[in-house]
């Protein structure tokens, strides 16, 4: 206090209880006091005599200041800056930092210097650019609140200077209904349901309405697009998992209206206990907190698009920011607080939010090394991201949305209300394409952005963890059953370019001609920090393959009969159909009999394509509903749907049609006639096998329904065979095998890649997780599905229908053999954890949709077979599971997993067993190789991790451990002694077909992966 002293400086004192300064120059509105004593930490004690007020910064105002004359240094008092400002002062390690309270704003720091802190001023342009105070600035950026809300905003202390035309246009209502006073007393026990829509425009992300969900406590509201009404059941369940799992809450009481949307959860809470509360019919006023709501969202929707004359497609942007902004405006009912606060106890940062539509430029980070790119893109501002500190931009000239974080706004400019930028943008939704994605924009209540452009001292980030952020979510992620908008198929001779809407979805097509090479690595980005592009690419494969999958891709399969009866396309199919149909004479028009029942049918529609990916034809297939035939009966049916005659009579059938359950036989018999009288042989290895051999050429024909491969040696016995078929069957050629059955087909030197990456993406789709995380292997290590405790699934069909998907998946995916194995096990009776770890398969597809085997070229035609076990794998039977993988070369060409149909007293018996099952594949492999001509004199090595199995094999003696093993299991020492196969030992950490029998960690599982075979060519580089 008496030493050598710079009198310009300010130290900041948590011992001291007012501020004082020794220089009367500092103060101003001066005012005496009466001898105030100020005691030194020496003990003395001198007097104030006066006191006034010190302005230190543009942002911090010291008042009550005393005046101590001769004191040798000025002092700030910690306690009283933090009463007088509300703000808080953190000390840290040679800093201490002074935040705004509410809005988080640094207004000043301190600098450690001889063991005491010093202020210093934070430089002019980090306080301007952090919170401007412009109440008609704030009114715009907020979505425009009321004049009496955004007083409540703290840092806002002037009026709104003129009235607001937007306001007027985007709010004026009628008088509203008196409020209730029925208030929640803790967050989550009462929340609101709603659903608005459907909107007859579609926005950006494929939504055509939106859920809303309001907690009636706190007025947090959180809000999902949808594409469907069938995606509200998974949507709340999205949101009850959120609830429990960030605020340990349970919901108690739930209200809605009575659309019948809501319905499908009233199993879902009788067995949860969850009161379900519905408004009378035409009283929407009994759900008013939620309607209410709407209003105010629709409001500052409205507001924010007039406010920037955006295009009506951008109303789902609108409404997600217009959610955002609602959970971080103080509200009169929660006594000037806001909804983020009520949820985690501190107040929102608002130094991120900007004007909605405003023009802004973004940095330019694909150049690619250009040095005379440009390093800015045009763009407008559309709202916060989920996960991620940016800003959510439109491009003006690509129509890209994306997030940046490098972005310099101009808050005073719209660019689409220049006269050139009237018409509707680039994301138009055209009729050509529409695959819209389906991932959750969440109400970000992240970290916000600091821009470099903005800042030069980034503020101390907020604390609340991005991972309990509650989401107004953009759900595309994610509901089941996402319906996707119809494809029109009507083809003009014009030559068609890629739909440039396509750039404005986070989508899992491809675009059927690759982009200039100045913006080849564009990637779409939605907000979400797990975009499904991100995990695939078409950039390993050629362009005519790249066009063909985009067509795959893109194609809409309509799944019912008024869905194609709404294209003319398929109108012209069915008509197709039905005239074929009659003229081969399968049906004769008669009165019903007595006492007889006609059957219905249906339609089942189909694309076919060519090679080269253009539609061949849109087939339609009427399918009789046989599974109402009695045996021996004549058979009627109904007059197909769309095709009426008199009210009386019905279709006498007269040849088999499909669905009848003769039709297969039938027809198959009338195929394998014509193969026969052709000269081919039927396999008794696999009966849908054809195989013809003259003078050293051979054909294969492969079966499936009335689809065929045919394979062969020789191009010219193949036309000639083609030829044959066309003489026998009204046949179409749709040229090489690019497409079947839902497998992807892709050629190259190496070999043939076989994947089912549309399929994959249709699964997770329909899921509702493209925007989720991905799962690094598709089943926890430490799983207790067998003994589950959880609660049975209310409705356990849609867990059936997904591992029904996923068991089909598996052909192309032996990583998935295991897990799949395990949850099929509970389809009778499913329960939540068995769902959730459905859903975890269904993540660790997101990471490797376009995964798939590579049936390599050079591989040579020899078997080999690995087979291993987990003995007593079930906590429950204690049966073993036995695993095990065949390949031909280097190519994984069988695999399977199954538990053992007894138990296994030992390990070794249980090896011993996967050693039989894998023998019999074995045996029949070599068998079907033969059927084509390949001959395997070699014997198959068998590979396995028990010495003791394999003595058991090799040693044919009686032994007292394994006398009780079925005869059966004991053919593997014949098929030794008959040089089948040679068993032989692997350790255990290169056993491949470890991964059939138990779950792996990530490091383990990504090794056998590889070893294995398996390949990922969609994968992004």
């Amino acid at each position: 206090m008496t030493g050598k002293f710079n009198p310009s400086l300010w130290i900041l004192d948590t011992g001291a209880t007012n501020h004082v300064t020794g220089n009367i120059e500092y103060l101003t509105n001066v005012s005496t006091v009466r001898d105030c004593p100020v005691n030194l930490p020496n003990g003395q004690s001198v007097i104030a005599t006066k006191e006034g007020t010190v302005i230190l910064s543009d942002a911090i105002s010291l008042t009550n200041v005393l005046y101590v004359p001769n004191l040798c240094c000025n002092l700030i008092s910690v306690s009283q800056l933090t009463d007088d400002m509300e703000c808080f002062v953190q000390f840290v390690t040679n800093i201490c930092v002074i935040q705004d309270q509410r809005s988080r704003r640094l207004i000043g720091t301190g600098e450690r210097r001889n063991g005491l802190y010093y202020f210093k001023e934070v430089p002019k342009q980090c306080v301007v650019n952090g919170i401007e105070v412009s109440a008609d600035l704030w009114h715009k950026r907020m979505g425009h609140p009321s004049e009496h809300v955004l007083k409540t905003i703290p840092f806002v202390r002037d009026r709104v200077t003129s009235p607001c035309d937007i306001c007027f246009r985007a709010k004026q209502t009628r008088h509203s209904f008196p409020l209730s006073d029925n208030k929640a007393l803790a967050m989550f026990d009462l929340v609101h349901l709603d659903l608005w829509g459907p909107y007859q425009t579609v926005s950006t992300s494929g939504a055509k309405s939106f859920l809303t969900i309001v907690d009636d406590f706190s007025c947090a509201v959180w809000i999902y697009l949808l594409m469907d009404k069938k995606e509200v059941y998974a949507q709340f369940m999205s949101f009850i998992a959120m609830v429990q799992c960030q605020f340990s809450k349970k919901i108690q009481r739930v209200q809605s209206d009575n659309g019948t949307e809501f319905f499908g959860l009233k199993k879902y809470f009788h067995h949860h206990g969850i009161i379900f509360e519905t408004s009378c019919v035409g009283t929407p006023q009994q759900n008013g907190r939620v309607e209410r709501k709407h209003r105010h969202i629709l409001n500052i929707a409205r507001a924010l698009r007039f406010q920037g004359n955006l295009p009506i497609q951008f109303w789902g942007e609108c409404i997600l920011t217009a959610g955002y902004l609602i959970n971080r405006t103080p509200s009169k009912i929660l006594d000037g607080k806001t909804p983020f606060e009520m949820l985690y106890n501190q107040a929102p940062r608002y130094d991120n939010i900007r004007i909605f539509g405003c023009l802004c430029y973004a940095h330019n980070q694909r150049t690619k090394g250009d040095k005379f790119a440009s390093r800015s893109r045009k763009c407008i501002f559309l709202g916060h991201p989920f996960g991620k500190k940016g800003w959510r931009l439109f491009d003006l000239e690509t129509s890209e949305i994306f997030i940046s974080r490098d972005v310099k706004f101009f808050e005073n400019i719209f660019p689409f209300f220049d006269s050139n930028a009237r018409s509707t943008p680039n994301i138009s939704l055209d009729d050509t394409l529409h695959i819209p994605s389906t991932e959750v924009f969440e109400l970000t209540y992240d970290t916000p952005p600091y821009p470099e452009a903005l800042s030069s001292t980034p503020p101390i980030a907020s604390t609340v963890p991005a991972s309990v952020q509650p989401p107004t979510s953009e759900a595309t992620h994610a509901a089941p059953d996402s319906p996707l908008i119809e494809v029109p198929l009507r083809r003009s001779e014009r030559t068609k370019l890629p739909s440039v809407k396509l750039k404005d979805y986070v989508t899992h097509t491809v675009l059927p001609q690759r982009p200039p090479a100045s913006h080849s690595n564009q990637q779409l980005s939605s907000g979400n920090p797990f975009p499904i592009t991100h995990y695939i690419t078409c950039d390993k494969f050629s362009s005519k393959h790249v066009q063909f999958l985009a067509a795959v891709t893109s194609g809409r399969e309509p799944r019912t009969f008024r869905e194609a009866m709404s294209d003319p396309g398929w109108r012209q199919a069915m008509q197709t159909e039905i005239k074929a149909l009659e003229d081969n004479g399968t049906w004769e028009l008669t009165a019903l009999p007595s006492g007889k029942k006609a059957l219905g049918s249906r339609w089942v529609y189909k694309i076919k394509y060519h090679a080269d990916g253009r539609i061949e034809r849109l087939k339609a297939r009427l399918v009789v509903l046989g599974n109402h035939q009695v045996e021996d009966e004549e058979v009627y049916m109904k007059c197909p749907p769309g095709f009426s005659v008199s009210s009386n009579q019905v279709c006498r059938l007269r040849k088999s049609l499909y669905g009848l359950k003769q039709a297969p036989r039938c027809w198959f018999a009338k195929l394998v006639a014509a193969l026969h009288a052709y000269g081919f042989v039927q396999s008794c290895a696999d009966y849908s096998l054809f195989t013809c051999s003259r003078g050293g050429t051979q054909v294969n024909v492969l079966v499936y329904v009335d689809d065929l491969i045919i394979s062969g040696n020789n191009s010219t016995t193949i036309s000639m065979f083609k030829n044959y078929l066309h003489s026998c069957f009204h046949m179409k050629d749709l040229g090489v095998l690019k497409y079947f059955l839902g497998i992807e087909v892709a050629r190259s030197p190496d070999g043939l890649f076989l994947s089912q990456r549309k399929y994959t993406l249709d699964i997770i789709t329909e899921s509702g997780l493209l925007g989720a995380k991905p799962a690094a292997t598709p089943i926890d290590i430490n799983h207790c599905l067998a003994r589950s405790n959880s609660d049975l699934l209310a409705d356990p069909l849609p867990y059936r229908r997904l591992l029904g998907r996923l068991i089909y998946l598996a052909v192309t995916r032996p990583d998935l053999s295991y897990s799949i194995h395990l949850l099929s096990q509970f389809m009778q009776s499913p329960k939540t954890d068995h769902w959730l770890a459905a859903l975890r398969i269904v993540r660790y597809l997101k990471g490797t949709p376009g995964q798939g085997i590579l049936l390599r070229s050079d591989s040579a035609l020899s078997l080999t077979g690995w087979c291993d076990s987990d003995w007593a794998a079930c906590p429950i039977t204690r049966r073993s599971i036995s695993g095990w993988i065949v390949f031909l070369g280097h190519s994984p060409i069988s695999w399977k997993t199954k538990k053992q149909v007894t138990v296994a007293r030992s390990s070794a018996e249980a090896e011993y067993r996967s050693m039989a099952a894998a023998t019999c594949e074995l045996k029949w492999l070599k068998a079907l190789l033969l059927s084509l001509g390949v001959h395997h004199p070699q014997t198959i090595p068998l590979l396995c991790d028990s010495q003791s199995a394999l003595h058991i094999a090799q040693n044919p003696v009686f032994h007292e451990r394994t006398k009780h093993i079925e005869m059966d299991c004991h053919f593997v020492r014949d098929a030794i002694q008959d040089r089948l196969i040679a068993p032989s030992y692997v350790p255990t950490t290169y056993q491949l077909a470890d991964i059939f029998t138990k779950a792996l960690g990530k490091t383990q599982f990504q090794f056998l992966l590889r070893k294995l075979g398996i390949c990922n060519p969609h994968a992004p580089t």
